[in-house]
């Protein structure tokens, strides 16, 4: 998060405690301060496991996928999406021990 958005942030969180706005105007501010989760490509997703030194089954265990989706991710063949994507945009981001 930005130094603009983590501002924007706590003025909503003081102006919310105040009674300035409501719990539907902070729900806003609250989603649009989390950072967006970027498209992977199959070579982006296997340099961010070479990169921990894992083989294709220990990096599905890690995301709690299987072997062979890690596979298909890597060539093309899917994309991560939901829990698999924003794993990986965490990894990728902040290393794996965030993750265990």
């Amino acid at each position: 998060m930005s130094k603009v958005q983590e501002t924007i942030s706590e003025m909503a969180k003081d102006l919310y405690a105040v009674g300035a706005i409501d719990k539907i105007t902070m729900k806003k501010f609250d989603i649009k301060s989390l950072s967006p989760v970027p498209n992977y490509t199959g070579k982006q997703i296997s340099s961010i496991r070479n990169k921990l030194g894992f083989s294709q089954a220990v990096f599905a265990a890690y995301l709690n996928v299987s072997d062979r989706a890690v596979k298909k991710l890597e060539h093309g063949d899917s994309k991560p999406r939901g829990a698999t994507l924003k794993l990986l945009s965490i990894v990728d981001r902040k290393g794996i021990e965030v993750i265990i």
